[in-house]
């Protein structure tokens, strides 16, 4: 009996010690459960979240070539994550089409970049080669001239530039031209326009002291110039320097010293329709562009002209990486 007596004493002390571990163990998985709920809150909290836009209504617009749509979908998003109810217009058309819009109040924002601002919607000559003051420049005008206010500047700088194909380079845009005067079996592929834009070809022909010649020009589509490139037909293409084919095809970017004018992008908005908001889409536009530097906007074109992935989900990806929706 006394065997058996210590045995039952002995499992009744088990049986307590189970009792309490199990209730341990509960508090425990609540602790975890409100830490991981608190957690979760915390992991949840964004840039997006910290803006109560319900009761407004936006539509954003875009061009109609990749980098715009990405951005396009990014601001969407934002705006929408932060309780906007959002008219999707991105794609809209070309630069005229969207400042168009944006005058007439068909949209209430699209990004857009200094110097176009600054040459086209504003026509002034001679624009700044310091980015953070051509975008100075071109807020303090158009907000005089037309009420449109430019939030934000993004680091990258999307502006013409001339690639080569992946076995040559990397050179420099003196070592381009010298190679262009010294062998006139060398082509140049540019688009229809670039010859005669005061932002295009000029520019090059200037800075260097050399013309190309008529016969050493092959005019292309944009989207050719950058495979005839990689395929060896153009010994240089006229691309976009944030371009996702430039990496996607391996071709090599010549390089500039500040030839060519700057296209650093902002947030364009009439000024009544940024006053509804004003903290938040200051905040929503930091966040969206500090992030933005040549290689990571590079890469989401990338994605999309190359990989093919949609560019909403793009967007998505982009927003819940960098904390902001």
């Amino acid at each position: 009996m006394k065997t058996r007596s210590t045995l039952w004493r002995l499992l009744a002390v088990l049986f307590s010690f189970a009792l309490v571990a199990a209730a341990c163990g509960d508090d425990d998985d609540g602790g975890d459960d409100a830490g991981g709920d608190g957690g979760g809150d915390d992991s949840a909290e964004t840039v997006a979240s910290d803006f109560d836009l319900s009761g407004q209504s936006y539509a954003v617009g875009s061009k109609d070539f990749t980098e715009q749509i990405i951005l396009g979908e990014i601001l969407v998003q934002a705006l929408e994550a932060a309780g906007a109810d959002v008219d999707n217009q991105v794609n809209l058309g070309g630069t005229v089409q969207n400042r168009d819009a944006l005058l007439a109040g068909d949209i209430d924002m699209y990004w857009e970049y200094n110097g176009t601002g600054w040459q086209v919607h504003l026509e002034q000559p001679d624009p700044s080669f310091d980015s953070e003051q051509l975008t100075a420049d071109v807020r303090e005008l158009d907000k005089e001239e037309n009420g449109i206010e430019w939030i934000g500047r993004s680091p990258f700088n999307d502006t013409y530039g001339f690639a080569t194909p992946p076995d040559v380079g990397p050179i420099t845009l003196e070592e381009m031209a010298q190679m262009i005067e010294e062998d006139d079996s060398l082509t140049v592929c540019l688009e229809s326009e670039f010859p005669t834009r005061d932002d295009g070809l000029v520019l090059f022909e200037d800075e260097y002291g050399v013309e190309v010649p008529e016969s050493q020009i092959e005019i292309l589509d944009t989207g050719v110039i950058y495979q005839e490139t990689a395929s060896g037909n153009c010994d240089f293409g006229e691309v976009f320097t944030t371009d996702g084919r430039i990496a996607g095809l391996d071709l090599n970017l010549v390089e500039d010293p500040g030839v060519f004018i700057l296209y650093n992008v902002s947030l364009t908005l009439p000024t009544d329709v940024y006053e509804t908001a004003p903290e938040a889409f200051d905040a929503l536009v930091e966040a969206i562009l500090a992030p933005l530097d040549e290689e990571t906007m590079t890469e989401l074109n990338r994605r999309r002209d190359i990989e093919g992935e949609d560019a909403a989900d793009i967007a998505a990806d982009f927003l819940a990486e960098n904390g902001i929706a």
